[in-house]
């Protein structure tokens, strides 16, 4: 959590700079960056480094210590139209939604809306739908009456089923004019899309590119995330053609590389919204960490609009994994941000179970924009402390709960998880008072044990 650490991007390779004059270095060459999406703000000057009081403890190092101002660390996003799914807005300067998919059989309705249910309440924005058949096509109708939240509906081949899910009142369909097996009957899709504006989703996958493309591709004439934006391109052309442009884009692969490549190739070439998201990911953990990668650095670049993490599990996790993603970046206010170190040699508690039960405590606090942390010795807890709103440093079999840096109750191993909850619940009922940093206790807290020594001879 460096208060003294600069990270700069100006090659695809980052710079990690401790120093001013490693700072100044890099100012004066940032505009030379070989990669166009290394930063998305302008090369800044000297004048956008501002000093960091000088209360931490590289100061007594005899350092100085430098940061960005916010103006430069803010993320710029792609200008883009704006369309809209339901009453959710994506583009033109919209808040970056999430979106997931039903799991359940579409064909069912009682199961599919309770499903809906549950990914409204995880704090899902949009949920897209299956449409496979005609049966399937029919359900949308008592699903639509019923659905928590916006709906799309995906459609592939066959245009009566676009037009039997528009007419059930779906927010927004997916589909590829190219890939229906009727595409003279375009026309009257985009016209019933027209009549209340619904959108439509291009979504180009790397397997689904057409037999033109895919031969350039297999003939090394064409990098398959170029063949990926030019099928987009003839797609969106086929609806522009009808005068239509309620559109997003998605360009999907099942690797990081190419789905990040092909977003930045189509970026500069269109200005409809991007659907971000990774195809075919995987399971849950290896799925997280591939869509964290790409979704994160297209979000970083300012390339996301909406999106989608898949994954091979149940929905209420992507949803899960794309809103940390979000807020990580700080794209977005997403709940709470769980601290915890990785656990090492020094630590004298159940550490690992202490964690999860904190984690699985804050997913009943997911409005509340809290950092908590949970540390298992005196090296790095006092000042994780001092920085998370709420905090444990546990050691001996004995924990100390912290809110910024000030130490609220000393207590035994078994009783921390309580006590920390029970610090914040009286935060939230006292109104969720506003309390800043004290300077003075913070460097009290970075010279001082948390009283583990002390609590062995107390009784606690």
């Amino acid at each position: 959590m460096g208060l003294y650490t600069v990270i700069l991007s100006p090659r695809p390779a980052c710079a990690r700079l401790h120093e001013p004059e490693a700072v100044q270095n890099s100012a004066r060459n940032i505009g030379k960056a070989e990669s166009p999406f290394c930063l998305s703000s302008p090369a800044p000057s000297l004048s956008t480094l501002t000093r960091v009081p000088l209360h931490t403890a590289t100061a007594r190092q005899g350092r100085d210590v430098w940061n960005f101002t916010e103006p430069f660390m803010m993320i710029q996003r792609r200008t883009t139209r704006q369309v809209k799914v339901g009453n959710v807005a994506i583009g033109g300067g919209a808040p970056v939604s999430v979106q997931t998919m039903t799991k359940t059989d579409t064909r069912n309705v009682e199961a599919t809306l309770a499903q809906l249910h549950e990914l409204a309440a995880a704090g899902a924005d949009i949920v897209r739908l299956a449409c496979p058949d005609e049966k399937a096509a029919e359900a949308f109708r008592p699903i639509m009456r019923e659905a928590p939240l916006p709906i799309i509906a995906d459609i592939h081949f066959d245009y009566r089923l676009a037009l039997a899910v528009l007419d059930a009142g779906v927010d927004g369909i997916r589909l590829n004019p190219g890939n229906l097996a009727r595409t003279d009957k375009l026309p009257e899709i985009v016209a019933r899309c027209r009549e209340r504006n619904v959108s439509i989703r291009v979504g180009v996958n790397n397997g689904s590119l057409s037999r033109r493309l895919r031969k350039l591709v297999f003939a090394g004439e064409m990098a398959t995330h170029v063949a990926m934006a030019e099928s987009a391109l003839e797609h969106i052309r086929m609806i522009e053609d009808l005068d239509y442009g309620e559109i997003k884009i998605s360009l999907k692969a099942s690797d990081v590389d190419t789905t990040v490549r092909a977003y930045r190739e189509l970026a500069p070439r269109c200005d409809y919204p991007f659907h971000v998201g990774l195809t075919e990911a995987g399971t849950v953990r290896t799925g997280t960490i591939k869509s964290s990668i790409a979704i994160g650095m297209l979000a970083h670049e300012g390339l996301c609009d909406t999106i989608r993490v898949s994954l091979t599990g149940d929905s209420r996790e992507e949803v899960f994994v794309g809103h940390r993603i979000l807020q990580f970046v700080g794209l977005r206010d997403a709940g709470p941000n769980l601290i915890s170190c990785p656990s090492c040699g020094r630590v004298e508690i159940a550490l690992e179970r202490a964690a999860y039960a904190v984690e699985e405590r804050l997913r009943a606090y997911s409005t509340e924009n809290i950092s908590v942390s949970v540390m298992g010795c005196v090296v790095n807890g006092p000042g994780e402390g001092q920085i998370a709103d709420f905090g444990i440093a546990g050691g001996r079999g004995q924990g100390v709960i912290y809110r910024l840096g000030k130490v609220l109750k000393k207590c035994r191993e078994e009783e921390m998880v309580d006590e920390l909850f029970a610090a914040i619940d009286d935060w939230i009922a006292a109104g969720r008072p506003r309390e800043e940093v004290d300077p003075e206790v913070y460097e009290q807290v970075l010279n001082a044990r948390p009283g583990f020594e002390e609590a062995r001879t107390e009784e606690v």
